[in-house]
């Protein structure tokens, strides 16, 4: 085994070359690497009670799947539950045992989100885990008129939370963002993308920045009742949304991308490793990242609290915790 110091430089390379570290080939050399943390006991989760957004496919199942292989009960959270069916059967066809509940929820959609908080079948939560998403080819507006990938990646999942905090006791909540977010700054001052010509691919990484960015507001928001807060990229991951969004770039990196139990790695590890993780950090493969590598990326605190301002009084919420 290396000596930790030349384990950490190794591992600090493949996440500033990007490529090597997000590719199946960072985790194929981390996990050899003396700062690879130990895999969750086999029943980490037994007795507990998680929630997953998304989880039909990709991340969100795997996801899913990863947490009720560890002992959890799952609850998984679709827009399509006909499709949310057929995956609770394919995972009980590969875990018997699995303990496995539908709940519908257009997280996009802020008077849904209401609603499932209000209809959610379940007493308490132990982790919660935002993962659904989307990239919409054109400027696409929720139901409340916002731009979707902020309603979906942003104020959704803080609604959610918000919502559900009474029952979250000392959960850990996951927000699952976007290597991709490395390239954006944040837009607070345009939260609706209204200005420029529409890009979805930024459009997706200045929401994914956002999430990064309200990491810390929310670590202190809600870190008062219990909750750490931990948000994770997983790096370059093979999946349905990739092969629909992003077909050029599927078509080159393919033979490299992890498949979408690598990508989802972490978050099953954050949301099962003992002791609870400190709240308020970006993850990857299991190891705390910078919120930015480029300097003309980086964020006043002007700006993110004008952003959480704004957040704040889409979804009306108090000033004080």
């Amino acid at each position: 085994m290396l000596p930790r110091a030349i384990a950490v430089g190794i591992d600090t390379v493949l996440d500033r070359t990007v490529a090597p570290g997000y590719t199946r080939i960072g985790p194929a050399i981390r996990r050899h690497l003396s700062t690879w943390p130990a895999d969750p006991e086999p029943d980490a989760m037994k007795g507990t009670v998680v929630a997953v957004t998304g989880a039909t496919s990709g991340l969100g199942l795997a996801t899913a799947e990863g947490l009720a292989r560890l002992g959890a009960e799952v609850v998984l959270v679709v827009r399509d539950t006909d499709k949310g069916a057929r995956v609770v059967r394919e995972i009980q066809g590969r875990l018997p045992l699995a303990e496995l509940h539908l709940a519908r929820c257009d997280v996009g959609d802020l008077d849904d989100v209401r609603r499932f908080a209000d209809e959610l079948d379940a007493e308490h939560l132990d982790v919660l885990v935002h993962n659904a998403g989307a990239m919409p080819p054109e400027r696409t507006e929720s139901a409340q008129g916002h731009e979707l990938t902020m309603a979906l990646h942003v104020l959704g999942p803080v609604l959610m939370t918000e919502l559900l905090r009474p029952r979250l006791g000392d959960a850990r909540v996951v927000m699952v963002t976007s290597g991709g977010m490395y390239g954006q700054r944040l837009r607070a001052d345009d939260p609706g993308y209204l200005q420029g010509d529409y890009s979805p691919t930024t459009a997706y990484a200045r929401s994914k920045r956002a999430q990064v960015e309200l990491l810390p507001v929310l670590d202190q928001r809600w870190g008062g009742s219990g909750i750490s807060v931990h948000v994770t990229h997983p790096g370059w991951a093979d999946t349905p949304g990739v092969v629909d969004s992003l077909p050029t770039f599927h078509r080159v990196t393919g033979p490299l991308l992890r498949d979408a139990e690598g990508g989802a790695d972490t978050t099953v590890w954050l949301a099962a490793t003992q002791p609870v993780p400190t709240g308020g950090m970006l993850w990857h493969d299991r190891r705390p990242r910078p919120f930015h590598l480029l300097r003309r990326t980086r964020t006043g605190e002007d700006e993110r609290a004008q952003l959480w301002d704004w957040v704040r009084a889409q979804l009306d919420l108090p000033q004080g915790p």
